[in-house]
């Protein structure tokens, strides 16, 4: 498994996409965030530059627990430009929110200590140099990639302890393997102009050696501006 990488996490979040007051969190990363996470080590911002490449996720040990912690949820809507969005910068100035009307306490679910292994596919991208190649750079080689932040897998606090090439010693893998009557349900691609996703479900299978079939293919939108499209159709009708 000389190109299976190991990650280790001690705390994280995956927020559901439906999840609004109380954020509950994914149990297991999903593709969409490992795909991110994977771009963010070598410096890429273009979300599209490795698209088809192939993801296979595992997790070591036991399902991470869950925390519940309470924070602080800033709430102010951004109609710039509108009547309301003036009044409040004539009220207060600009960028300025008053805790007591934008703010609020809710919960948030978190994961401690998750250690995953991700392995990679990249023959089917179109890229001159594939993500599996600026991968292997940026663990070789650091100085000669660019970019900025911290290494992160989920959201911008959840710093990751560390990434390397996975060793046996690290323990037994429980692979995600693509199962259309799995019981997990994670996105594998979020449009970022419109928040919507493309979702796939999973079941996780114990300490099996890992097989084609547990690849997981980063595609972007298949029918872009479909809603342009489908009012255009409607006017020539």
């Amino acid at each position: 498994m000389g190109n299976t990488l190991y990650v280790e996490c001690p705390f994280t979040s995956f927020p559901r996409s439906f999840a609004r007051d109380y954020k509950e969190t994914y149990l297991y990363p999903p593709p969409s965030t490992v795909y991110g996470f994977l771009l963010s080590l070598v410096g890429e911002e273009d979300l599209t530059a490795h698209l088809g490449v192939k993801l296979a996720i595992g997790i070591i040990g036991d399902t991470p627990p869950i925390s519940r912690i309470v924070r602080k949820q800033r709430n102010h809507k951004f109609s710039n430009g509108g009547t309301e969005h003036k009044k409040r910068v004539e009220k207060y100035g600009e960028g300025f929110y008053p805790p007591s009307q934008f703010s609020k306490p809710n919960f948030q679910e978190l994961l401690t200590d998750l250690k995953i292994v991700i392995k990679l596919d990249s023959n089917h991208e179109s890229a001159t140099v594939k993500l599996d190649e600026r991968v292997a750079i940026a663990l070789s080689s650091p100085e000669q990639i660019t970019r900025f932040g911290g290494l992160c897998l989920g959201e911008s606090w959840a710093l990751v302890n560390g990434i390397r090439t996975y060793r046996h010693e690290d323990g037994l893998i429980r692979w995600l393997f693509p199962d259309n009557r799995g019981l997990i349900a994670l996105p594998v691609w979020i449009n970022r102009q419109t928040s919507q996703g493309k979702f796939q479900r999973f079941s996780l299978v114990e300490y099996k050696e890992f097989d084609e079939t547990g690849w997981i293919e980063i595609q972007g939108d298949a029918i872009p501006n479909q809603g342009k499209s489908r009012s255009s159709k409607r006017k020539s009708s």
